[in-house]
């Protein structure tokens, strides 16, 4: 139960360290088990409450999104994401034309939080973040920008959305504001930026987004894609049933998922 675990904090991890280290981590298994033998599930699944997302927390990537509509450059904002959309590390993602014809793609890096708070202090916003993950904030343009707006529905199609592989302890990522992250479509780049050239950092998404509303242990926070989206591209790009796109975060992790056709169409 990785929640559980988070909402234990340093002394959960500290037993879970000492448990690995034990003469019975290397014999049981109970403990420890083969990689191989195992198909990972997002290790937040779902993660608590709906995911926080930040949208345009990338300078070029704000520009690109405004050229493509015909409008002036937006500052950064806050949206929310279904639990829903959710999915594994290496899951295939199903695509229904019925549904939306312009699937896109968004590297992120992926924040946990791991103790409760609200109006956190910039000098204390980093000691309470867990750890990071990698998440690919897939989008169905059409319907993100249908119906007046609508960035909640258009980001949240049912198990779109892969997160994963590994949820990182933060003491692992000494710097989350100096991480490449990259995506890759069939094998030929699209984005290759960097976590600092974030709009907010990290600590900055967490005293933004706690002002008068408290973050809980286990929330996911995805902050925001760099530039090189399918949408904004000249002519425009949107994934099809057989493209695989490796999601990649340095020190982080890379998912890989493959694009399928969906096998009952939704209905009408």
């Amino acid at each position: 139960d990785v929640l559980g675990l988070i909402e234990q904090g340093e002394p959960g991890l500290n037993r879970l360290r000492e448990l690995l280290r034990s003469p019975k981590a290397s014999s049981s298994a109970e403990v420890v088990r083969r990689l191989e033998d195992l198909t990972l599930l997002p290790p937040l699944d779902p993660p608590r409450g709906n995911v926080l997302a930040i949208g345009r927390n990338y300078q070029k990537h704000a520009e690109e999104g405004a050229r493509a509509w015909g409008e002036a450059v937006k500052p950064p904002t806050v949206f929310t994401k279904a639990q829903t959309s959710i999915t594994g590390p290496y899951d295939d993602i199903s695509i229904d034309a019925g549904v939306s014809e312009k699937i896109d793609w968004e590297v992120e890096l992926g924040v946990v939080i791991g103790k409760p708070g609200a109006n956190i202090a910039a000098s204390d916003a980093m000691s309470h973040v867990f750890g990071y993950t990698v998440i690919n904030d897939v989008s169905a343009r059409d319907i993100q920008n249908g119906w007046g707006g609508q960035f909640f529905k258009g980001k949240s199609l049912d198990r779109s959305s892969p997160v994963g592989p590994w949820l990182v302890t933060a003491d692992e990522v000494l710097d989350p504001q100096n991480l490449r992250v990259t995506l890759r479509v069939n094998g030929t780049t699209k984005q290759d930026g960097n976590t600092r050239d974030m709009i907010y950092p990290v600590s900055q998404l967490i005293v933004w987004l706690s002002i008068g509303m408290t973050l809980l242990p286990g929330n996911l926070i995805a902050t925001g894609t760099p530039d090189g989206v399918g949408f904004a591209r000249t002519p425009p790009e949107f994934l099809k049933p057989g493209d695989v796109m490796e999601t990649e975060v340095e020190k982080v992790g890379l998912l890989r998922n493959r694009m399928v056709a969906a096998r009952v169409p939704a209905a009408r």
